[in-house]
């Protein structure tokens, strides 16, 4: 019998906020960096994302920073560099928080495929595990995962699905 885990589950607040493109869950810890950050129509999704980096997790209802929800809500307005002020903490593999930092790097306005990712993390050869870390990506738009698209410039995979991001890129001056 294997023994049971006598860790207690982390402890986050959710809150919601109203964007141009849904209800925007986000996912804080005590000290108010942001976790995760999903829509509420793939709630079950960001649940399940957060049980596989955290593992037992407790989410009550509690309101983030003001701080991240103006930020987030001057993005959707269309000040675009306001994404960089909101604090975030990730938990994931070593590969995946590579990942995940170098999404970061990526400026509004521009897209990248999952080969130049690749390359940039210097594993040119992963383009699958880019495309895999990426669709475990915790935190939507602030890590913009949104920005990566296939090699021939064609829209693939999005966690909050295709018109989410094809809305996200228009809105950042893409043309899809």
């Amino acid at each position: 019998m294997a023994a049971r885990s006598t860790s207690l589950p982390e402890r986050f607040g959710l809150d919601r906020l109203a964007t141009p493109i849904g209800t925007a869950l986000l996912v804080t810890d005590a000290e108010g960096a942001l976790r995760a950050l999903d829509w509420d129509d793939y709630e079950h999704r960001m649940r399940e994302l957060l049980r596989l980096h955290y593992g037992a997790v407790d989410l009550s209802q509690r309101s983030a920073p003001a701080a991240i929800k103006a930020a987030l809500s001057d993005y959707f307005a269309g000040n675009l560099g306001r994404l960089s002020a909101i604090a975030w903490r990730i938990a994931g593999t070593p590969f995946q928080q590579k990942d995940w930092t170098a999404l970061a790097q990526i400026p509004a306005g521009t897209t990248m495929s999952y080969g130049a990712l690749a390359a940039r993390i210097d594993m040119p050869r992963a383009i699958r595990a880019v495309g895999h870390a990426n669709g475990s990506n915790p935190i939507s738009v602030v890590l913009p995962c949104h920005r990566l698209i296939g090699a021939d410039g064609s829209l693939v995979k999005y966690g909050g699905g295709l018109e989410r991001k094809r809305w996200l890129l228009r809105h950042e001056g893409v043309e899809v």
